[in-house]
């Protein structure tokens, strides 16, 4: 067993060399990409186009969207 200690960024291109000769190239970028962090403030932008639906209106949007499908 080797115990030298690697650069995360030498581990991290052979990672994903490997990945990427095991899964192809889509599933990797899809694997990797539940990893990011992402962007904005989901909690301050869902309460702008929330705060001005009631509960009954947003069932009723849902009940609609079911149906449709």
């Amino acid at each position: 067993m080797n115990m030298e200690t690697r650069p995360i960024s030498e581990i991290s291109r052979q990672a994903t060399h490997i990945l990427f000769r095991e899964m192809g190239v889509v599933d990797t970028i899809r694997f990797l990409n539940q990893f990011s962090v992402g962007r904005g403030d989901y909690t301050k932008e869902r309460g702008n186009w929330l705060d001005d639906i009631s509960l009954d209106e947003a069932i009723s949007q849902i009940k609609a969207g079911k149906k449709k499908a």
